[in-house]
Formats: structure tokens, sequence, C-alpha cells
């Protein structure tokens, strides 16, 4: 019987998309959260049957987890800031902080 491959690209193409939606307040976290339990469950499967999956594949599968839960703490950690950052500053003066740098930054 022919083993088969473990395909990680989906898990990290949704991880670097979490990522870059990290900057969104933290709402990277729903696609870094996907991609981590995609991985999850596909080394499980593995697991249970270990001889149909090559060894080069679960590795790389291991690494795509990896990558994904990094970046969900990232955006855990960013989504738990911006919201400690609202309750404590507010909203208000929040946009009126990234007005001020906006206009910092076109008058350079």
């Amino acid at each position: 019987m022919e083993q088969q491959k473990l395909n990680p690209t989906l898990v990290y193409v949704l991880a670097i998309l979490g990522l870059l939606c990290c900057c969104f307040g933290g709402i990277g976290f729903i696609l870094a959260g996907i991609a981590f339990f995609i991985a999850q469950s596909k080394l499980k499967e593995a697991k249970l049957d270990p001889e149909n999956f090559t060894p080069a594949s679960v590795k790389a599968m291991n690494t795509a987890k990896i990558v994904a839960m990094v970046i969900l703490i990232l955006n855990i950690l960013y989504l738990v800031m911006t919201i400690y950052r609202i309750s404590t500053v507010g909203w208000d003066e929040l946009m009126r902080q990234s007005q001020e740098m906006m206009e910092q930054m076109q008058n350079q």
C-alpha cells in the first residue's frame, strides 16, 4: 500500500493570514485557531495509523502546527492587549491618538 502525505500548505496559509490579521486588533486568532485545529486533527489521524503516512510529511505537519500555535498565541495576546486598552483608555482617546499619529506621519 502506498503511503499518504500530509499536506501542511493549508495550515501555513491560514496561519500566515492570521498573522497578517493580527494588526486588526487580534482578529487573526480565528484563522490561526482553524489552522491549529486542522494540523492537530491531521496529526491525530497520522498517529492512529502511522504506516499510511510518510514520516517527512508528519514532521512537516508538526512544524506547521507549531507555527500556527505561535501565531495563535500572538493573536490572543494582541487581542487581550486591545481589549485592555479600550477598557482603560477608551475608544475615543484611542481614535484621537491614532489620528495624531497619522498627522505626524503625513507631516514628515
